[in-house]
């Protein structure tokens, strides 16, 4: 079994300029539908939930770029949470290569950051 990981640390300013410059554009681009929907529910820290969404997509790309081709694009990894509130990372396309994949995510009011691992099939 291999194992590989990524991670990725965002300014919420950055994200949120962004979100303020190119509105739809930008969320369109890089969020699913739900992932907007989630984050638009957290009125008061809607920045840092998108922010962290982002690093999170960041993460996995670092971490799975090796077995992807070119076409995929930031819309093809969702970040949901699950019943129990724990973030999980859902593949538009299944890899078939991958096994599993772990996520954590935290924000505080200046930063997000995200972590991934995952493990591949021999």
């Amino acid at each position: 079994m291999k194992i590989s990981c990524g991670t990725d640390i965002i300014e919420i300013e950055r994200i949120k300029n962004s979100i303020g410059k190119y509105e739809e554009k930008f969320k369109t681009n890089i969020y699913t539908e739900a992932e907007v929907k989630y984050c638009e529910s957290h009125k008061d820290q809607k920045f840092q939930h998108y922010a962290v969404r982002f690093a999170a997509k960041e993460a996995i790309f670092k971490a799975i770029s090796r077995r992807i081709s070119e076409n995929y694009s930031w819309t093809d990894f969702e970040v949901i949470n699950n019943k129990e509130g724990k973030p999980e990372v859902v593949l538009k396309e299944e890899i078939p290569e991958i096994e599993s994949i772990d996520i954590s995510l935290s924000h505080c009011k200046e930063y997000a950051t995200a972590m991934v691992v995952v493990l591949f099939k021999e």
